[in-house]
């Protein structure tokens, strides 16, 4: 029988976790990560990793297994948690996969594209760029060169913006063409399942989410990670803004806010890359009775 591996996603604050943690116990399963913000075992509030109890609940993989200091990438992520459901499916007959970062999860159920190699004195233009005249100036360089990626990503992140902007320069075409190529085939079912919620609730959840960082100790840990602040890892919702105010540029109340505010806004470019996938089946994260429906549904079909 072939195994099946149930993808949940959505966007931020959703309540991913809960509902995948109950739905591993349903199916006698395990979960994997695929929430690029968490893997780093540094950076456990401001990443909003499950709790001490929900993990002990049920096993989950690639949470805090590398340091923010290692290098890692898609293609890391691929090979790895391919090879952790391989293990996984010699005792189970499915696995469940949460996550919001789409990179990843289109990674592990389609594969990856293989693009070109980064060209050094192209990389030294773009970080000249960037050095110089800020993300801004090149994050206006790929939303000329690819509007439909530029409106997806997390225009945010410097690194992804500049490996963008080199895939289309390197090969004339926009990098989100290049994803629509041929999926990998995969030896297990996927299924997949989504979690949404009306605009104005979401949002109120991710403000009281911030709030709630705030109580658990966020600014002491971003206090310890400030000397680490030139990390790509950190150069992240929840860090850079508190950086910010920890370089005398803003005040306070300011980081506060606009972590609240770019939250919001990774929600919502998280769920234009969703909804691309015309293959997720999307379910209120406000209906309890419409979820237990489709938790006992799985269970009774695995």
């Amino acid at each position: 029988m072939q195994k099946t591996v149930y993808f949940v996603v959505g966007p931020t604050a959703v309540g991913k976790t809960v509902f995948a943690i109950e739905l591993a116990k349903h199916l006698n399963t395990e979960i994997i990560s695929a929430d690029s913000r968490q893997f780093y075992r540094e950076m456990k509030i401001g990443t909003a990793i499950p709790s001490r109890e929900e993990l002990n609940d049920v096993p989950h993989h690639l949470i805090g297994n590398l340091s923010m200091h290692e290098n890692y990438n898609i293609s890391s992520f691929e090979k790895e948690a391919l090879a952790i459901l391989e293990r996984l499916f010699q005792k189970k007959d499915a696995v469940v996969v949460v996550g919001g970062s789409g990179l990843y999860l289109d990674a592990l159920a389609f594969g990856i594209d293989d693009l070109p190699d980064v060209l050094p004195e192209m990389r030294r233009n773009l970080k000249q760029i960037y050095e110089l005249d800020g993300i801004e100036a090149i994050q206006q360089k790929l939303k000329k060169l690819d509007p439909v990626f530029y409106a997806e990503m997390d225009i945010q992140n410097p690194n992804r913006v500049m490996r963008a902007i080199e895939v289309c320069l390197s090969t004339g075409k926009p990098y989100s063409e290049l994803r629509l190529g041929k999926k990998k085939n995969r030896d297990f079912n996927i299924r997949w399942i989504g979690l949404e919620q009306e605009r104005s609730k979401l949002n109120k959840r991710i403000n009281l989410r911030v709030d709630k960082m705030l109580e658990n100790g966020l600014l002491n840990e971003v206090k310890q990670l400030y000397p680490f602040k030139h990390l790509n890892a950190l150069n992240t919702v929840g860090y850079k803004e508190f950086f910010t105010w920890l370089d005398g540029e803003e005040s306070y109340e300011w980081a506060v806010e606009k972590m609240k505010t770019n939250s919001r806004r990774y929600a919502k470019r998280q769920m234009t890359w969703f909804r691309k996938n015309k293959e997720i089946y999307w379910i209120n994260a406000d209906d309890n009775r419409e979820i237990n429906l489709l938790i006992n549904q799985l269970e009774n079909d695995k």
